[in-house]
């Protein structure tokens, strides 16, 4: 699977909510840092994220652009309530192995309806 269709399966199981599926497009080492938060080291440390994001906010990726470079894809999205971001994902044997994302984490919360957590992670 190329960087480009793997981002597509991904944005396919988040919108899925599918947690599971998100986590095992990882690679077991892989790296995630949304910039709002410190680095995630490792599937599970990746995957416990989602469970927490997923558990507290309605969210849905709507893809604007999507483009690939080598091993690299990057997405350009938007949510149904007006938030943007993007995202780079390096991919390598089929496996994201990092992940880099940049959105409005205020503006997230305000625009869920949630309550700003003193930590991202909620503790």
């Amino acid at each position: 699977m190329s960087p480009k269709q793997l981002v597509q399966e991904w944005v396919s199981r988040f919108n899925a909510g599918d947690i599971a599926g998100l986590a095992a497009l990882y690679a077991p080492d892989a790296v995630n840092h949304q910039v709002v938060m410190t680095p995630l080291h490792g599937r599970d440390a990746i995957r416990r994220m989602f469970e927490i994001e997923f558990g507290r906010a309605e969210m849905t990726c709507l893809v604007e652009n999507l483009f690939e470079d080598g091993e690299w894809a990057i997405l350009e999205w938007r949510d149904p309530n007006g938030l943007r971001g993007s995202g780079f994902f390096q991919v390598r044997d089929g496996q994201i192995v990092f992940q880099r994302g940049y959105f409005d984490q205020l503006s997230f919360f305000r625009l869920q309806g949630l309550d700003v957590p003193d930590s991202y992670l909620g503790g």
